[in-house]
Order: structure tokens, then C-alpha cells, then sequence
């Protein structure tokens, strides 16, 4: 028999900023419209990783609704918008590319995104059975403690 696995949760009690950016393929015969959209995501992720003083600090990638999605963890909103208008970045550069395509493209492809900036207090989070994943990605995972063992104990907002 295995041992029981021991619940964990995010090794973070402070302010967090969550972006989710996707692209959603509105005319899937249009490969020439959406597969430059797809492969400029990577080399950007690439980027972020390398580069840590950037300040995302981990991303996983799904297939959404449409298309695929992107979720990442980032120190802060600061970051994430200098991040996105720093000129010289691959960012900037697949943004105007994006928009160039864009106009002769028509609907073909859509993206968007959602930025969720999540105060101390506001978020929480458990794993059993299944390390490194989400904010325990991000920040660490340590063992689900006595006294919060419920995600409203784990959560630090009045109820």
C-alpha cells in the first residue's frame, strides 16, 4: 500500500498578478493566418524563462476554448506591462507583427487576454498528489498546516 500523499498549498502570502493570453482559431483552413500567431508564443515563454529579473515566474500552456491558452504567474503588474511595451523585446515585436497580419487577415485568428491582479489574502490553493502545478509552480509548495486545512482557512479575506 502507498503512503498517503500530503496535502501542500503556495508558498505565498503576498500580492500576485495572473495573466491568461490565448489566440482563437476563427478559420481553422486559414493555416497561413494562424500558425505565424501559434509559433510566436514559444520563443516569447522562452524569453520570460531565461530571463527571470523580468518577472514571470511560471507559465503552463492548455488548449481553451478556440485555441490554445497560456497561463502565467508574474511578481507583479509592473513586470508583466513593462514586459509588453519594452521596445527590443520579442513581445513588441510579435504584437506589430500580429497587427500587420491582422489587417490582411481579417477574422481569421483571433487573441485576448486577461490580466487578474490578485491582492495578499485573495487567493489559495491545494495539491494532493499533484506537485508543480499553478501558483505552487510560481512560488513553492509547502504542506497544508493545522488550521488550514480548508481553502477558507487558507484564505485570508473576511468572510
Amino acid at each position: 500500500m502507498s503512503a498517503r500523499p500530503v496535502p501542500t498549498t503556495h508558498d505565498h502570502d503576498g500580492d500576485l498578478v495572473v495573466f491568461l493570453i490565448g489566440m482563437r482559431i476563427n478559420r481553422p483552413l486559414r493555416i497561413g493566418a494562424w500558425l505565424p500567431v501559434l509559433r510566436a508564443m514559444p520563443p516569447m515563454l522562452q524569453e520570460l524563462a531565461r530571463r527571470p529579473e523580468l518577472g514571470m515566474l511560471h507559465a503552463t500552456s492548455a488548449l481553451g476554448p478556440g485555441g490554445p491558452l497560456v497561463v502565467q504567474y508574474w511578481r507583479d503588474l509592473a513586470s508583466l506591462q513593462a514586459y509588453a511595451h519594452a521596445e527590443g523585446g520579442l513581445h513588441r515585436a510579435a504584437w506589430r507583427e500580429f497587427n500587420a497580419r491582422a489587417r490582411r487577415a481579417g477574422d481569421a485568428v483571433g487573441i485576448w487576454h486577461e490580466t487578474l491582479v490578485v491582492p495578499a489574502g485573495h487567493h489559495e490553493s491545494v495539491y494532493v498528489a499533484a506537485p508543480g502545478l499553478g501558483l505552487a509552480a510560481a512560488f513553492g509548495a509547502v504542506p497544508v498546516g493545522r488550521g488550514r486545512e480548508r481553502a477558507a482557512q487558507r484564505l485570508r479575506v473576511a468572510s
